[in-house]
Formats: C-alpha cells, sequence, structure tokens
C-alpha cells in the first residue's frame, strides 16, 4: 500500500497548495456557535445558511458525500497586492482640492476604487477546484481504484474555517479569519472529501487544532470602517463591506455608505491592519492565475466603470470572482465609491445614471451626486447643468413635483436634489 499522506504531500506541491492537511471526519465543534450566530440574525439576508440541507451538511460531512472517510483541507495564497483602498482615497483627495479635476498627479489621477485582494485574479473557484481534482486523480493512481471525492471550494454547506484550524493549518482571528502563520491571512481555503482512509499534518505530524494567537490584539476590531465585529471572533454581516457589496441585493444601508470608501468589491481592512500579514516572511507565492490581471481589477478606474456599456462591464468581470454580482449592484458599489471620493468630474457619468433601467443604480446615482455636491458645490452645480438629461426618460412621470427654489449659496445641492427628485428612492 503507498504512503497516501506522502502522495497527497507531492501532488498539493505540483498543484501550488501552500498548505495541506487530511484527518477522519469527525462532528464538529463549533456547530452551536453557527446556529446561535444565525439565531442572532447576522447572517443577514443570507436565508440560505439556515436552510436544513446547510444545517445538515455542516453537522456531517457524509450529507456532502455519502461515501466520504476522509477530509482534506487545502490553503493557496492569493495575490497580497498592495493597499489600493489608502492609494485611491489620496488620488481622490488631490483631484478634489483641484478645480480641473487632474490632481497632482496630472492625467493618470483618476478616482480609482478598490477591489478585495482574492478577487483581482481569475475566478478563484474554478482555479482551486482544479488543484484539488489533481489531488484526488493523484489518490485514484496510488491506490489503483477509482475514488469518490468532491471538491469544496464555497459550493458545499461546511465549516472550512474550522476544518481548516482542525487539520493545523492555522487558527482563527479575532476577525473571523483564518491566520495561516507564516502566510497571514491571504489564503483561499478549499476542502477535498475523499473515501480512503488519510492522515496528515502540515508539519509532517498529526493533525491538531492550533490555537489562537491573536492575544491582546484588536487592530482588526478597531480598523473595520462600519463596526462590523459583533464581538471578538463574532462578526454581523450586516455591517460588513464584504456583504454589503456582494451577498446584500439590494440598497446600501445610507448610514453605512461613506464608511464604505472606494470599496466596489469586497474589503481587506481588517486584514491589511493584522500584523501577521505585515510580518509573513514566508509568504508562497500565489499561482499565476490568482495575480492581479492589471492595475484595474486591483483598482479599477471608477470613471470609466460608471459609464462603461453593459457589454464593457460583462467583459471586465469574466472568468473572475467579481461575476458573483449583477450588473445593477456593481454600479451601485462604483456609484457610492464615486460619492464618498468626491471628484467632480463623475459627476456627468452619474447625471447619465439617473436614466439609468435599474432604480437600485438611479438611487445610488442620485446618493452619489448629492455628496459631491455638498464638498464641492459649485462644480457640481455647473456640471450637473450640462449633464442633467435633456429629455426626459420614459420612466420619469409626467407629473412630478416642482423642485424647491435655489439660492446662490446652495446652488450646487440644488441643482441635485433636483435631480434626485426625479428618481425613485
Amino acid at each position: 500500500m503507498p504512503d497516501l499522506a506522502e502522495v497527497v504531500r507531492r501532488a498539493a506541491a505540483r498543484a501550488g497548495l501552500a498548505r495541506i492537511a487530511a484527518f477522519p471526519l469527525e462532528p464538529p465543534r463549533r456547530l452551536d456557535l453557527y446556529r446561535r450566530w444565525l439565531a442572532d440574525g447576522h447572517h443577514g439576508e443570507m436565508g440560505y445558511l439556515a436552510t436544513p440541507a446547510h444545517l445538515a451538511g455542516r453537522a456531517d460531512l457524509r450529507t456532502v458525500l455519502a461515501e466520504a472517510r476522509t477530509v482534506v483541507v487545502a490553503a493557496m495564497a492569493h495575490d497580497p497586492g498592495v493597499a489600493v483602498a489608502d492609494d485611491a482615497a489620496r488620488a481622490a483627495g488631490d483631484d478634489a482640492d483641484d478645480d480641473a479635476g487632474a490632481g497632482a498627479d496630472g492625467a493618470d489621477a483618476r478616482p480609482r476604487g478598490a477591489i478585495a485582494r482574492y478577487a483581482r485574479g481569475d475566478d478563484y473557484h474554478a482555479v482551486l477546484r482544479d488543484r484539488l481534482i489533481e489531488v484526488a486523480d493523484a489518490v485514484a493512481a496510488a491506490v489503483g481504484r477509482p475514488v469518490a471525492a468532491r471538491p469544496c471550494v464555497d459550493a458545499a454547506p461546511l465549516l472550512e474555517r474550522e476544518l481548516a484550524e482542525r487539520g493545523g493549518l492555522g487558527f482563527i482571528g479575532k476577525n473571523t479569519l483564518l491566520i495561516v502563520p507564516g502566510l497571514g491571512s491571504y489564503v483561499l481555503l478549499g476542502e477535498l472529501l475523499l473515501d480512503v482512509d488519510l492522515a496528515l499534518a502540515p508539519d509532517g505530524g498529526d493533525a491538531a487544532p492550533m490555537r489562537s494567537r491573536c492575544g491582546t490584539c484588536t487592530a482588526c476590531l478597531d480598523a473595520c470602517p462600519t463596526g462590523a465585529f459583533a464581538a471578538p471572533f463574532v462578526l454581523d454581516a450586516r455591517r460588513c463591506l464584504s456583504y454589503l457589496t456582494i451577498e446584500h441585493e439590494g440598497a446600501t444601508p445610507i448610514a453605512l455608505r461613506a464608511a464604505a470608501g472606494p470599496w466596489v468589491f469586497g474589503c481587506d481592512v481588517c486584514q491589511e491592519v493584522c500584523p501577521y500579514n505585515a510580518a509573513a516572511p514566508a509568504r508562497a507565492i500565489p499561482p499565476a492565475p490568482l495575480r492581479a490581471r492589471d492595475r484595474d481589477h486591483a483598482a479599477p478606474d471608477l470613471l470609466a466603470m460608471v459609464a462603461a456599456p453593459s457589454n464593457q462591464l460583462r467583459r471586465f468581470v469574466r472568468r473572475t470572482a467579481l461575476r458573483r454580482i449583477t450588473r445593477a449592484q456593481l454600479l451601485r458599489n462604483v456609484c457610492v465609491a464615486l460619492g464618498n471620493l468626491g471628484d467632480a468630474r463623475a459627476i456627468a457619468p452619474l447625471a447619465a445614471r439617473l436614466a439609468d433601467a435599474s432604480p437600485l443604480v438611479r438611487r445610488h446615482a442620485a446618493w452619489a451626486l448629492g455628496a459631491i455636491a455638498a464638498r464641492r458645490p459649485e462644480a457640481a452645480a455647473a456640471a450637473a447643468r450640462a449633464a442633467l438629461p435633456r429629455r426626459r426618460p420614459s420612466w420619469i412621470p409626467r407629473s412630478r413635483p416642482s423642485a424647491p427654489p435655489r439660492s446662490a449659496p446652495d446652488a450646487g445641492q440644488g441643482v441635485v436634489a433636483a435631480a434626485s427628485d426625479r428618481v425613485s428612492t
């Protein structure tokens, strides 16, 4: 009988997996905490998480693969990138202080958004799934028979961070993410259920849980722009920017829009401040498909995005994790980011979005125009007068309240308010 642990270890190395472990199936240790999290409503609109099928999978992995006897857990590094949110905000600040809107860096000083690091390359679901299949194929070849296998990458109801911690890959931090010593938290997790008996630890010993090493540090809790942590190790998704920009399908809560900053897909703030990410000397080089495709897939040009037709937006998100959200959600997020960055050059394309077919887009375009006008009223007034649609879009009723009178000091706000009256909020 071949040494399956060594077979898996070598296959994982060839596949570019940074850490891997395996252990027999056992009852979960945090299922009660998960049920309590659901009962507290912290899952927001993700009602599917509380369905019987999802709860069953988390309670017993054999509901995911009936023949399963072993679970293999893997971590693959993704592009650690740079803190593009700070760069985007800095560029926007330069632009807001410059009447022409060109900024200190000239033509390239355009307002840029921020995309979470894991989503800047190819869709990680397919990338990691294919590598787990390579491991399963290696096991099948070693045992000389077909094996029942199920690769899981965010597509199966299981407690993946608990499984990764149980296998000794790392520990769960106060920001609820898995922190892998030597790699930090910039990793993607995947699981492989197999119908063979196998035990493997990352360090070559026995797979054993790793205790939290956060100590008294609260950097991630303190840095969260929306205060999304109800307590250490407890995330209220309803306030998390990753949830609000991806899972949430409706309007971004008004009280949280300013806190969203330049983020248009996900958020990395709680990871950017983590000491384990700042001091990860053994950080693995991510596979090429997971590296940022280009600058625009790390810090997108928001002026280009808000004005882009649907076919260009589809091309932008093709084969990336951004496919998870709809066109309306993406433009909603872009509008909020532009409102926060306050660049007057965004007024014309935002005003054009007041005629968008989606009420969600119109609503957030109007909010963004108001946010910009509050910062730059004179520039907003001039740009809004020139940019408002000359013809009434079909969705605007012919009978509507007249706009309130405008006074000179509030000219910018008045024009934007008139525009806002034309949209459904």
